[in-house]
């Protein structure tokens, strides 16, 4: 038996499909321009490689910052068309801008509408292509799941919540001695008799996932299918393999007791060399911050005289590394008697803000004071929010691995922020760990990149808490 496997492309290879032929439209199309138009800004040559090389790094840059390389972005035609827009009108921009790494600039104006033009429309042609195209279900990843009856509707809908091009399209369930095959193709879920075999020969299954940790009513003959199917080259993963390559976050609420297997943690944490260059970035980052700051609080000030009466910081304590607490800073964005009442989880909409208030939180200038905390070595530029000890405790008694989030120091901004927005409930907590856990297992300079890039989106479509 052949499998027969379909066509189909991984979350990492659309990303490197999408950056690859952004940069090869064009450029392509910029040198169509210089060759049939009178267009003689740019120029692809062996002599002007420095400008093409400069002109790729602005497009992918800004093509992050503006969320272009997001899949759902990419798969929605009104998003889509705004951040194609955005990175267009940015990248153009700043090549225009930088003379000393680009060409002197144009001596006319048509020049300029010509190289907009061969920015924007490729980009375009080229989203559209792939919306209609790479993006329909003809490319999609389509897998079977291995697992027990009562997480099965959780374990879809996570794989398939968060990657619009994973299909699993049928649930092999072990229930004791019973095993069962349910399809998911249609609504009402039809008993299908297919062998788990026959089932991946008819649809074209390309991978087979296993929840591991539920499958202690794995059967002999089910077993000897997948051996079977693993000889024929079929692909079988483990669930919180394909979860964290898929959501990007730690399916923690699937780990047994021996969950620490699971996380590398000296691999990024006793890194010396990645250590003392983020120690570097961070002192410099967070002098250049502390000076902002100076240079922002007289705004504050008439800020908070006309919108937010009271005092201009204020302090708060916090857990730091390894669960030592330390003292926060930041620009008072609340009314004074906000906890009147005791200490509750900060919610999307908060009465509790101040109208000048909202505007420090959704620009994230209400953080800039933590720039201290930073110098002082209690934070980091990149870690998970530092959060407070009465909710630290709160957290700890429904997630024993909260705690584990303490053996890094909390940062200004992080993997959870750029990600998801708000932490109002025990439930959203969770997924916010799931990022922090992601990020600490995962750690690096070009993670730390993509997050700094990230929190510039946030900050210009203004997505602060």
């Amino acid at each position: 038996m052949d499998i027969n496997r379909k066509i189909h492309f991984e979350v990492s290879e659309r990303k490197l499909l999408l950056r690859m032929c952004d940069i090869i439209f064009v450029l392509g199309t910029l040198h169509l321009f210089h060759l049939f138009l009178d267009f003689d800004y740019f120029e692809i040559s062996m002599v002007n490689a420095r400008w093409f090389a400069v002109l790729s790094t602005y497009l992918i840059v800004f093509g992050t910052v503006f969320e272009m390389y997001n899949l759902q972005i990419a798969s929605n035609q009104y998003q889509m068309l705004k951040s194609i827009l955005l990175t267009s009108f940015a990248t153009v921009s700043f090549y225009l801008l930088t003379p000393i790494l680009t060409p002197v600039l144009p001596s006319n104006r048509i020049q300029i509408i010509l190289f907009f033009t061969g920015v924007f429309f490729p980009l375009l042609g080229w989203r559209l292509f792939y919306q209609h195209f790479l993006a329909s279900h003809r490319f999609e990843k389509r897998a079977v799941l291995l697992c027990n009856p009562e997480v099965s509707d959780e374990l879809v809908k996570a794989l398939q919540e968060i990657n619009p091009h994973y299909k699993v399209l049928a649930v092999f369930l072990l229930d004791g001695s019973r095993q069962l095959a349910f399809s998911l193709r249609s609504n009402n879920k039809e008993l299908e008799e297919e062998t788990l075999i026959q089932f991946v020969q008819s649809n074209s299954i390309s991978e087979i996932v296993v929840a591991a940790n539920q499958t202690e009513g794995l059967q002999p003959s089910l077993l000897q299918e997948i051996l079977h199917l693993l000889h024929k080259g079929c692909i079988i993963k483990e669930y919180t393999q394909v979860y964290e390559s898929n959501t990007y976050r730690i399916p923690i609420q699937h780990f047994d007791t021996d969950f620490y297997r699971y996380f590398p943690f000296s691999r990024s944490n006793r890194n010396q060399l990645y250590l003392a260059l983020v120690k570097i970035l961070e002192i410099i980052g967070s002098i250049l911050g502390v000076i902002a700051t100076v240079l922002l609080i007289p705004f504050v000030i008439v800020g908070n005289y006309f919108g937010n009466k009271g005092k201009l910081f204020y302090s708060q304590t916090r857990v730091g590394k390894n669960g030592v607490p330390f003292e926060i800073h930041k620009f008072r964005t609340m009314k004074s008697d906000a906890e009147s009442n005791g200490a509750v989880f900060s919610t999307k909409g908060d009465v509790r803000v101040t109208s000048f208030g909202k505007f420090l939180r959704k620009s994230r200038i209400d953080e800039f004071p933590q720039f201290i905390n930073i110098l002082k070595g209690e934070m980091a530029v990149i870690g998970p929010r530092p959060e407070r000890p009465v909710f630290v405790a709160e957290l700890v008694k429904v997630m024993p691995f909260y705690e584990t989030r303490h053996v890094v120091k909390p940062g200004l901004t992080g993997w959870a922020q750029v990600n998801y927005s708000y932490g109002e409930s025990i439930e959203e907590s969770l997924i916010k760990l799931q990022y922090d856990l992601y990020y600490i297992k995962h750690r690096s300079i070009f993670l730390d990149l993509n997050i700094v890039i990230k929190t510039l989106s946030t900050i210009l479509f203004y997505r602060g808490q």
